[in-house]
């Protein structure tokens, strides 16, 4: 585990890079002693990224900061890094929008050259996980924080746990209160149904 985080950040300004939106490293400059990046992700940063995929449904509240380090092994690069902040989210169940925690520790061999595979799905095992692959004489770091940052959050995130949801009929906030809606008798041919869609 990445033990810097943001202490490292804090405490040592002068061994980081300096603040970069791009985060584009030459991969020359890595050396086996290792270098640290200062991680800022801020507003300017997911603008760029919604941009890209305007499918997101999640903004910064502030903003993402953390560290990146990173040390040459032979070829093949180490990735340590640490990030923290929140997220708005947008719950699942009743679409209010919450704030999402993020406290993200990740390490990442990265091995210079083209993945095995080609477009091809294959399913990797949990070492392979742990590693990833890169081209060219620079070391983009913005793919691989957009991932650290989407494997951090939630499949369907819910803005508490006992969230109650909308009502299907009228979609009144049922954490608010009951709608006065009346309630739908339940067929009991459905039982089993209704099981599975809740498991």
């Amino acid at each position: 585990m990445f033990m810097g985080g943001l202490s490292t950040l804090l405490e040592s300004p002068k061994k980081l890079m300096k603040k970069n939106i791009n985060y584009v490293i030459p991969v020359e400059q890595i050396t086996w002693a290792g270098m640290d990046v200062a991680v800022d992700l801020g507003a300017e940063w997911f603008a760029r990224w919604h941009t890209d995929d305007p499918s997101l449904d999640f903004a910064p509240e502030d903003h993402c900061a953390g560290v990146v380090h990173l040390e040459r092994h032979e070829r093949d690069i180490l990735l340590r890094g640490h990030l923290a902040g929140a997220l708005t989210c947008t719950c699942s169940r009743c679409l209010a929008l919450y704030l999402e925690p993020l406290a993200i520790e990740f390490d990442l061999l990265l091995h210079q050259g083209v993945a095995p595979g080609g477009e091809e799905e294959i399913e990797l095992t949990a070492a392979e996980l742990d590693e990833d692959y890169f081209l060219g004489d620079d070391l983009d770091l913005t793919g691989y924080l957009r991932e650290q940052i989407l494997l951090a959050l939630p499949l369907k995130p819910l803005c508490r746990q006992d969230c109650q949801g909308l009502c299907p009929r009228c979609g009144a906030d049922l954490n608010q209160g009951p709608c006065g809606c009346q309630p739908v008798e339940f067929n009991p041919a459905f039982a089993k149904l209704k099981k599975i869609s809740q498991e």
